[in-house]
């Protein structure tokens, strides 16, 4: 999160500045590819590309604080993943599975592996619950959104959203406890 910087970054990115951009995509673009992940693990990339088009198009637009920007930006991820969802199904197309991720050349190969392989684990346990939990999991702890902005990008009330996330959650322990080796 830029926190006190979110002002003058937002205000330089309207501004044209590239490197202000740069930087409400360096801070907002993991947790936004982990959300979308979750959602469509085949689909995150394209939808991922998608959505920070339309920021940029529609950022002169925006005024808000950092958690109203982060809630639009994983509004606008939601819908893209739906219409790609909506897409693939009517063209399936080839799969990128094949390819590996380009790691970042300033860190470990090993700590990247170690990450991707631990990321990989856990998007899989989330992938296991039902469709809404998954989605508000993943909304309130990858993305980091608070309850309300969960709820508005779900279009659901805060207490429905509350619930869901205290769900989706027991049923993530139960299954790690049954995995073995973790106690709560």
């Amino acid at each position: 999160m830029l926190g006190d910087d979110f002002p003058v970054v937002l205000a330089g990115a309207l501004g044209g500045d590239e490197h202000a951009f740069a930087r409400l995509y360096i801070d907002a673009h993991p947790p936004l590819l982990r959300y979308l992940r979750g959602m469509s693990p085949d689909l995150a990339e394209d939808a991922a590309s998608e959505c920070w088009l339309e920021v940029a198009r529609g950022l002169d637009g925006f005024t808000g604080p950092e958690p109203a920007f982060r809630a639009w930006l994983f509004a606008i991820a939601r819908r893209k993943v739906i219409d790609r969802i909506r897409y693939e199904t009517r063209r399936p197309s080839a799969s990128w599975d094949d390819l590996d991720s380009v790691a970042p050349a300033s860190r470990d190969v090993a700590d990247v592996v170690v990450e991707e392989d631990e990321t990989q684990r856990a998007l899989a346990l989330v992938r296991t619950l039902p469709v809404d939990q998954a989605e508000a999991v993943l909304l309130r702890v990858v993305a980091g959104l608070d309850y309300a902005e969960v709820a508005e990008v779900m279009d659901r009330s805060t207490g429905a959203v509350r619930v869901l996330v205290h769900r989706g959650l027991k049923r993530l322990q139960a299954s790690v406890v049954d995995v073995g080796g973790v106690t709560p």
